[in-house]
């Protein structure tokens, strides 16, 4: 058996399409066992109750992570009319009931209010800090607190179907830190009831799509193999949005060893046009990945070095 040393470096990303009933914590676990890389992390937790994308970073894609949060993500939700619940899903107990269910004509009415910036409150039962402590376990606990409204943008949100008077299906395009629990809530409230999600799916994190995913009984039915490390996708595919900045092999080695590219000579301009000040670029070398940088007063300053 090869030793860990020996172990070839796995550096990439695995869309995972996420089970019901398993935390993104478990789920990065099983795909640590199976592929074995060296450093692990995710683009964005999903509850136990919420199935869909959950993109994981394995080795030096783990220093493009922040990139793929901060993407553009989209989802899709039923949520039930009627019952406000603690947690604003279906795991929490009912708090609240009402008899009104809004007509067809009320929900698509009150829609625009909810695109573009809006102001959100975040579920009391969430991952934010609350002096130090996180609002879920304060929640659990009974504590009295409150969570303060965040801004956040909605792209779009649309009515896709209302199966019964108790449900409604919606889909969202969204940006970082947009919770659907709170945007399920606080559409009851505004056409005159009280919600919580029943079913959440996300379809979209940055790049990523249904088309790239893979379940995770596939992946552990291959095993470490071949067939398994087929699926990671390079790790550039992170970086679509990110404008790409071509180097030769000397200016890639002084941005390696961590110092400066300089863009000042009148040669370079027509590689920088594109760029201003303070631009993240994508930088390469023969088409190989070299390291996210920053572009700044004419030169080039490496931000995060790829060892692939």
């Amino acid at each position: 058996m090869a030793s860990k040393a020996e172990t070839p470096a796995v550096n990439g990303w695995i869309i995972i399409d996420k089970p019901l009933g398993l935390t993104s914590t478990q789920v990065v676990g099983r795909v640590r066992r199976i592929l074995r890389p060296r450093k692990v992390g995710h683009g964005g937790t999903l509850d136990p109750l919420a199935s869909g994308l959950l993109p994981i970073a394995l080795g030096e894609a783990t220093k493009t992570v922040s990139y793929v949060m901060d993407g553009r993500k989209s989802y899709r939700f039923t949520l039930r009319w009627g019952q406000a619940t603690a947690t604003d899903d279906a795991e929490g107990k009912v708090i609240e009931e009402d008899a009104h269910r809004p007509d067809e004509a009320t929900i698509r009415a009150v829609l625009p209010g909810f695109t573009g910036e809006i102001e959100q409150i975040p579920p009391l039962y969430s991952a934010i800090k609350v002096g130090g402590q996180r609002a879920y376990d304060l929640a659990r606990a009974q504590a009295d607190f409150e969570l303060k409204s965040r801004k956040v943008t909605v792209h779009a949100i649309t009515l896709q179907a209302m199966p019964d008077r108790d449900h409604a299906v919606f889909e969202v395009h969204c940006g970082k830190g947009t919770y659907m629990r709170s945007l399920a809530r606080d559409l009851g409230r505004a056409t005159g009831t009280v919600a919580h999600i029943v079913e959440l799916r996300r379809l979209t994190v940055g790049p990523f799509t249904e088309a790239n995913a893979i379940s995770l009984d596939s992946l552990e039915s291959m095993g470490h193999s071949p067939a398994a490390l087929e699926q990671v996708l390079p790790v550039e595919t992170a970086l679509d949005d990110i404008p790409a900045l071509a180097l030769s092999e000397t200016e890639a080695n002084r941005l390696r060893c961590g110092q400066a590219v300089s863009m000042v000579a009148r040669a370079n301009r027509d590689r920088i046009s594109e760029l201003s000040n303070g631009s993240i670029v994508f930088t390469t070398t023969g088409g190989k990945p070299v390291a996210l940088a920053r572009y700044e007063a004419g030169d080039i300053h490496p931000v995060r070095v790829l060892n692939l």
